[in-house]
């Protein structure tokens, strides 16, 4: 039996907001539509209280960026980079163009065209999360992509140095400071000083999430990535404390943020509440944590592994986390979720940051259907065709004749007809 011990505010709550937020947005889309770089600048202006000469970053202000980091902090971002960049070339080694003789005389194929032109929008107005620069920058550079074009919001009142040069040492062709819907809106719908781009990738708010789902079809997106979430899933081989751990390093990422504990060990479901106050009491970030927690934190118990894993599969969440005696078991059974980490000595905090895997996820039970960023997302996989005979082209085209009949497109016919009278053997 499955048993919801804590539950999380009402999803019509949660429509409510956003319902406020796809009005604002269009709104903010129009506008930079119509009136171009005078309306991103007013938006900036408002949101950002960022008015610079030019929202591209010149090459000295990046040398600046660069050089006002340590060594350490240079060398910990390279570290980091080397591992996001050795597993997106394995990712992309997997993808191989093919080319088959499928009858004879007839070549079909597909070749892996990299996207000419992305734009990555880095979020940084309330934590500066250099480490999107890595899983997105790095990675469409290690997919091929021509252009790539780095934004992201001023940061105290100027372009934070340890994300423009994280954007610089992924491999940025431009780089802007420039954050929200007008940074999105710009790079998709362009301005006078704004190419447009072919594609935006990268996580951000409520309102940087619905400007993408507002424009997909006038660009391609990775996907709509809502409030960060965590599943953890524990058995009696772990304890609260870390498990408690694991919840809040996700929850402060916003009050909306939702965290759930999934267990089939009751006494670890009844001492969750107040291991959570504990670590409340002394964690830095616990005014967001607290909320998300209050609001979206949720503590379920299970009676089996196997209810275990068909309730994680429900939840489809972004982060799962696995601490029990067998975690592979999940590995093997679970098909819902945006990434997986198995056992307690890795956590979502590495893949966030340093470990190699992409940290741009599925959220909103989105994993039922697709996975995270990576190479391939920034790559088209696009077919051809090649007839090679007089004898291949009658044969397929005798079929298509006659499915095109079935059918009653006449123009279709027509275009296998023509070929068959053309090529076509007679004695």
């Amino acid at each position: 039996m499955i048993q919801h011990l804590k539950t999380a505010k009402p999803v019509a709550a949660q429509a409510e907001i956003a319902s406020q937020v796809r009005d604002v947005v269009a709104d903010i889309i129009a506008n930079v539509g119509r009136r171009g770089d005078a309306a991103v600048r007013e938006y900036s202006k408002q949101f950002d209280q960022w008015d610079p000469v030019s929202f591209r970053l010149s090459d000295e202000e990046i040398a600046a960026c660069v050089a006002s980091l340590s060594e350490q902090e240079i060398g910990d971002i390279k570290f980091a980079q080397e591992q996001v960049r050795r597993f997106a070339q394995v990712q992309k080694a997997a993808l191989v163009d093919v080319e088959v003789e499928t009858l004879p005389g007839v070549i079909l194929g597909h070749k892996n065209i990299p996207v000419n032109s992305v734009g990555c929008y880095i979020p940084g107005g309330k934590y500066p999360l250099l480490a999107s620069a890595h899983m997105s920058v790095l990675t469409a550079k290690v997919a091929g992509v021509k252009r790539v074009v780095a934004a992201a919001p001023p940061f105290d009142g100027r372009p934070h140095p340890a994300i423009v040069t994280a954007m610089y040492l992924a491999g940025a062709d431009e780089i802007y400071c420039l954050g929200g819907v007008q940074a999105i809106a710009a790079l998709a719908l362009g301005t006078d000083t704004f190419a447009p781009v072919d594609m935006v990738v990268g996580p951000g708010n409520a309102y940087v999430a619905e400007a993408k789902r507002q424009l997909y079809g006038k660009i391609g997106i990775d996907l709509i990535a809502g409030p960060t979430e965590t599943l953890v899933i524990a058995d009696e081989t772990s304890d609260a404390e870390i498990v408690v751990a694991d919840l809040l390093g996700q929850a402060e990422h916003g009050v909306n943020s939702p965290a759930v504990f999934l267990t089939n060990c009751a006494a670890l479901a009844d001492a969750i509440p107040a291991e959570i106050e504990r670590q409340l009491a002394v964690l830095p970030t616990a005014a967001v944590a607290s909320v998300a927690w209050r609001d979206y934190g949720e503590i379920i118990l299970c009676d089996t592994v196997e209810e275990l894993v068909q309730e994680a599969d429900r939840i489809a969440s972004e982060h799962v986390q696995v601490m029990t005696r067998d975690p592979l078991y999940f590995l093997e059974h679970m098909t819902n979720y945006g990434a997986l980490f198995l056992g307690e000595r890795t956590n979502v905090s590495y893949g966030d940051k340093v470990i190699g895997t992409n940290h741009t996820l599925p959220t909103t039970k989105s994993a039922r259907y697709t996975g995270g960023l990576w190479v391939g997302k920034f790559i088209k996989t696009c077919t051809y065709q090649h007839v090679l005979t007089d004898e291949a082209s009658v044969l397929v085209g005798e079929y298509c004749s006659r499915l095109c009949g079935m059918e009653g497109f006449a123009g279709h016919k027509e275009q296998a007809d023509i070929r068959i009278r053309r090529y076509k053997k007679t004695a």
